[in-house]
């Protein structure tokens, strides 16, 4: 039997422009108004909503490659985010299940000023999104948003359908802050955190406080909180030092098929973070981004030299 070959595409947050680009570069062709390969698939790290300018043609694009069988995809936070900001509580129906704040209004507003005035095209939308697992665990390598640990995806197990989607009850209890549903969604498709010590907090990339950093769950040495934080360049030199046991990490043995992540806003040139991680959100969603894939072809050792990116309005060729 013939492997197949994959095409993983990191965040793409409605930047279409770059996101048909990318397929055109890597040997995409419109038809019967799909872009399909004739022996590759795409494989979407989700985050197609939010932040850029062409969520409906991101979206018009990646489902009807993945209704036509050229691309797979799981979940990112940001569709999550949207299912829960468009469903009732069913314990409060005069609230929704992601309250319609204001930091949650604004980081949703680009998607809400392209589909909230078409309320069948929301609903096709918010159906597809139900349609998209949380992992996929393939022959070869794994694709999730944000983080894997085995225990927690074999902990949700009974709550996903059979395909690995979520259904509107996990949905609830993802939503509800406290439940195990609830710790296990957020560190899959958003992160490991580490919680700050003694009060410190920063602004993330939308300016809102946090008292908790992203890591790189992955490693599996002894290191310090600066080496392992995301971002670091905010700690200061005391909170950078504070050590960080390998046992204290979820970790990713090297042994393990390799993985595949979007979510982190990485800059600079695209590079494996491990032989057998790679991340490809390269943050399009800002001027200078870059939207990244990576060319897997069966291998278990990644190698720089497979990602191809287009980068965010300089449009010339930059994969090395």
């Amino acid at each position: 039997m013939t492997k197949q070959h994959y095409d993983i595409i990191g965040d793409i947050h409605g930047q279409a422009t770059e996101l048909i680009q990318l397929l055109e570069k890597m040997g995409y062709r419109q038809h019967n108004g799909c872009y399909q390969h004739p022996s590759r698939k795409v494989i979407f790290l989700g985050d197609f909503i939010d932040r850029g300018k062409q969520q409906r043609l991101v979206l018009e694009t990646v489902m009807a490659m993945i209704q036509q069988g050229s691309a797979l995809s799981v979940i990112g936070n940001h569709e999550f985010n949207a299912m829960a900001f468009h469903t009732p509580n069913p314990d409060n129906p005069d609230d929704w299940l992601r309250p319609h704040s204001m930091g949650n209004n604004q980081q949703h507003q680009a998607f809400l000023d392209e589909y909230n005035d078409d309320s069948e095209e929301l609903n096709k939308v918010l159906n597809f999104f139900y349609t998209l697992p949380l992992f996929l665990d393939l022959d070869g390598l794994r694709i999730i948003h944000a983080s894997w640990e085995p225990n927690w995806v074999q902990s949700l197990k009974p709550d996903l359908n059979s395909d690995n989607t979520l259904t509107k009850e996990l949905l609830i209890k993802a939503s509800t802050k406290g439940s195990h549903a609830y710790k296990t969604v957020e560190s899959l498709i958003k992160g490991v955190e580490y919680k700050l010590p003694n009060g410190i907090t920063f602004d993330d990339k939308d300016g809102h406080p946090r008292k908790a950093v992203r890591t790189q769950w992955w490693r599996n040495t002894d290191c310090t909180l600066g080496e392992i934080a995301i971002p670091a360049n905010f700690l200061d030199q005391q909170t950078a030092n504070i050590t960080i046991k390998a046992e204290e990490l979820v970790g990713y043995l090297s042994t393990e098929k390799p993985l595949f992540l979007g979510h982190y806003w990485m800059v600079g040139e695209p590079v494996p973070l491990a032989d057998n991680v790679a991340c490809l959100d390269y943050s399009v969603a800002k001027p200078g981004g870059k939207l990244v894939a990576y060319r897997w072809d069966g291998e278990q050792k990644l190698s720089k030299d497979k990602f191809i990116w287009i980068e965010r309005e300089a449009h010339h060729d930059n994969n090395q």
